[in-house]
């Protein structure tokens, strides 16, 4: 493995770990095996690493959300679909999904969750779409996809969290009927 590749993957776990602020840049090249300078090239500070890392794992998330939201069918299955991509993410790797949700929820003035903020708002903007775009099949919207699009990420993050809790505790994988059944009791509520 390279040395960025190598510093990347130290830097994610140790920041999973502790914390990105309790992180120091010797930590990180330590546990990778290379030099100061050597992170300083490829990333420029510690922030440039977060920063890239966030990006880099992004990449293929956002494509693949992006082509689950702009699906041209009933709200209902443009978010089975949407929070079936979401859960597929987090199983590829909940230790940066759970890196990810701890910088977001953050201090505001934080380095570090002003790294995650635009793909968090990127994200909701994508939800809120969905919900606008939906404005016939759920009735007169009077301005409510944000509330929608709050709700529902909401109920996907806490959800995935929870579920992160229990495979710790029993390896469990997610299974494809409960993200359905998240998604329906979001979709008709509990007096359905």
């Amino acid at each position: 493995m390279e040395n960025r590749e190598m510093i990347m993957r130290c830097a994610k776990t140790l920041f999973y770990a502790k914390g990105y602020d309790a992180v120091g840049v010797q930590e990180i090249v330590d546990k990778a095996g290379v030099t100061k300078p050597t992170l300083y090239y490829y990333f420029g500070s510690k922030l440039g690493l977060l920063k890239t890392l966030i990006e880099e794992t992004f990449q293929e998330f956002r494509i693949i959300l992006h082509e689950a939201a702009d699906m041209e069918q009933r709200i209902e299955e443009t978010l089975y679909q949407v929070a079936h991509r979401y859960c597929m993410f987090f199983e590829s790797d909940r230790e940066f999904y759970m890196l990810f949700m701890a910088l977001f929820y953050s201090a505001r003035e934080n380095e570090a969750y002003q790294a995650v903020k635009p793909y968090v708002a990127e994200f909701y903007d994508m939800i809120v779409d969905v919900f606008g775009r939906a404005a016939d099949q759920l009735g007169n919207m009077n301005g409510r996809q944000r509330q929608f699009a709050i709700g529902f990420i909401g109920t996907i993050n806490h959800y995935l969290i929870l579920q992160f809790e229990e495979g710790e505790e029993n390896g469990g994988k997610i299974q494809e009927e409960e993200i359905d059944a998240v998604v329906r009791q979001f979709m008709y509520g509990i007096f359905s």
